[in-house]
């Protein structure tokens, strides 16, 4: 069911500083970077390193955020799927149903499941891989 851990999705208090240290300090490679229109997250880095990946997520209203329970720092771990109905057919038999999603874009298939503790687990299929 799942492939391999995808990547880990970051909300760093200050969004620059810890882009040049995955980049030029720890050798990632800035794969995609982009503005996005989701509440409460402005913009988004994907940096590879190696075959996983870490996710930057800009936040301007971070420490608001953290109030209403959102973290600074890590968000969420993501599991790479081969195939998200599948997966969430096998899930659904545990009694496990999503949180968030599915949300279906050219690129991927994304949904997010909780632990028991409710720690947030990205699934996402690949359609087209950055």
């Amino acid at each position: 069911m799942l492939k391999r851990l995808d990547h880990v999705e970051l909300i760093p208090s200050d969004f620059e500083r810890s882009l040049d240290f995955y980049t030029r300090v720890l050798g990632g490679s800035l794969a995609q970077r982009y503005a996005v229109d989701v509440p409460g997250i402005s913009e988004i880095a994907y940096i590879k390193l190696g075959d996983s990946a870490v996710e930057l997520i800009r936040s301007p209203q971070a420490q608001a955020q953290a109030r209403t329970g959102e973290r600074i720092g890590y968000r969420l771990m993501a599991f790479e799927v081969g195939d998200m109905l599948q997966t969430l057919a096998a899930l659904s038999a545990h009694g496990v149903t999503p949180s968030w999603g599915p949300l279906e874009t050219p690129a991927f298939i994304r949904t997010e499941i909780n632990d028991p503790d409710g720690n947030a687990i990205e699934l996402r299929e690949w359609r087209q891989r950055p």
